[in-house]
């Protein structure tokens, strides 16, 4: 005849094995090992490129903002709180170590990236960097009439 007692029917004599079952069923250990994602978002306004990530949780110390040439590299940890006599029975929200990269359509000077987070959303403003204009002056001027070169003078000494 089968046992009828199953694992989740212990009776008060099996007490060591119920709240081992107990245990088994009252704490999730999750652990992410891969980098997340945060949701990000990408879009130019008046000359400049704003990318804004959620992430809330977060407080504005604990992000690593890096431009490197023209790829923005935006990275964190965000902590997970748990509570110690919590029977957790749904988790979605993604902690641990989070990357987004972004590249940068045009060439940006460092100085004028600002960054700023508030409610939940991390903003970064990227600017064009100014063009730069280079002054181009002839200097084979050997052809011009005026020249010293075209002098009269210069003529009949030759």
């Amino acid at each position: 005849m089968p046992d009828d007692r199953s694992p989740y029917n212990k009776s008060e004599d099996d007490s060591g094995l119920q709240r081992t079952h107990e245990a088994l069923h009252r704490w999730v250990i999750v652990r992410h090992a891969t980098v997340w994602h945060p949701p990000t978002d990408v879009y130019e306004l008046d000359g400049r490129l704003i990318v804004v990530v959620e992430i809330a949780g977060m407080r504005d110390n604990e992000f690593s903002v890096v431009l490197q040439g023209q790829r923005l590299v935006i990275s964190g940890v965000r902590e997970r709180v748990t509570r110690r006599d919590c029977a957790y029975h749904q988790l979605e929200i993604p902690f641990g170590e989070f990357r987004t990269e972004v590249n940068v359509p045009w060439p940006v000077t460092h100085e004028d990236v600002t960054a700023n987070y508030r409610d939940g959303l991390l903003r970064v403003e990227l600017p064009h960097a100014p063009t730069q204009r280079i002054q181009i002056i002839s200097v084979d001027n050997a052809d011009e009439p005026d020249s010293p070169d075209h002098s009269p003078d210069r003529q009949a000494k030759e």
